[in-house]
């Protein structure tokens, strides 16, 4: 936003890219398309955040989280590369409150203190973000999805998950506060299933709650910026290429949707004699999103760019769940709720 590259409505292309070598993949190992910068950052999408990264240079993206008073551990006598975009570098979760801190403070750093520091300790403070950039990035990410069965609190929140499912992060702030959310093994071992948005989230979500804090508004729009329609861009950002030096080859290719859970005649026990049945997770894979759920050719309320949702069944017995996308092309499984 700072260099005038992209604007939150300008369209970036999700789909398999080289970066000369290095190739990014999504969580979920599907591809959007066409999707808007507020949608690429709002859904975590890999490709197009390396995409963006490899413009503006992952040195420079070091530098400001120093800049920060952060400092990551990075392979010894190895140059940064894009991969630090997608959490390839070493930080802790006092880094990455840290560095959150700066978005709720309007684009400036300031050293965390937990009260262990010399009374006269130091407080560092360095603009990370200009004011206008910050509140681009603080509107997108305070209107990213709640986990499930959250209510909006209004705040600006993102949630990571490292490779090999080993840490699962979010960190969220309002106009005052900001909580962060680690969830992992001590010893760093893989945690089968784990995720930011539904491990981490959720436990961000209810400590802001339990906080007993009455929440603060995020600041309001700075003067001066904007935030135009898509249809009222000028023309260099409505839609962000790769530059000439030719270093991006996209290789797009678009399977067809695939639910990978539950797997096709699975008995699922979600307690159905209890007084309300657990909720049932739905994952798919491929596909051109939006995706519409349908179970027992009832359409689940509204369609979501997400490739997981939640159905709640309404007893025990056979059900068909269904998937559709974009394009007309369709999924089913039949599973056993018992």
């Amino acid at each position: 936003f700072e260099q005038g590259l992209v604007a939150q409505e300008t369209l970036i292309d999700d789909s398999p890219t080289d970066f000369s070598g290095y190739r990014p993949k999504n969580f979920d190992m599907g591809y959007q398309g066409d999707v808007s910068i507020r949608q690429a950052l709002q859904l975590s999408l890999n490709v197009p955040a390396i995409s963006v990264l490899d413009a503006v240079g992952p040195a420079r993206l070091l530098a400001r989280f120093r800049q920060a008073g952060v400092t990551p551990i990075l392979p010894v006598n190895k140059a940064p590369g894009l991969a630090i975009g997608l959490g390839g570098v070493g930080v802790t979760l006092r880094d990455l409150v840290q560095l959150y801190a700066g978005l709720a403070n309007g684009g400036k750093a300031h050293t965390l203190h937990d009260g262990t520091e010399p009374a006269n300790a130091e407080r560092a403070t360095a603009t990370i973000l200009d004011d206008q950039a910050n509140w681009q990035i603080t509107d997108i990410l305070s209107g990213v999805k709640p986990p499930e069965g959250a209510a909006r609190r209004g705040i600006a929140y993102k949630t990571g998950t490292s490779y090999g499912y080993r840490d699962a992060w979010s960190v969220g702030f309002d106009g005052r506060y900001v909580l962060g959310v680690w969830v992992g093994r001590p010893d760093a071992g893989a945690v089968p299933g784990l995720s930011g948005y539904v491990s981490a989230a959720p436990i961000l979500f209810e400590g802001f709650v339990r906080s007993g804090l009455a929440p603060v508004p995020l600041p309001g729009q700075p003067a001066g910026v904007t935030r135009p329609r898509r249809d009222d861009l000028p023309v260099t950002l409505e839609r962000f290429g790769s530059g000439a030096d030719g270093l991006v080859q996209a290789t797009p290719t678009e399977p067809a949707p695939t639910i990978i859970f539950p797997p096709d005649g699975a008995r699922v026990d979600l307690g159905t004699t209890a007084a309300r049945a657990s909720p049932l997770v739905l994952k798919l894979q491929g596909g051109r999103a939006p995706f519409r759920w349908l179970a027992n050719g009832k359409p689940l309320v509204g369609i979501d760019r997400r490739r997981s949702a939640t159905w709640q069944p309404d007893g025990a017995g056979y059900s068909t769940l269904t998937v559709i996308d974009a394009v007309g092309r369709a999924a089913s499984v039949k599973v056993f709720v018992e």
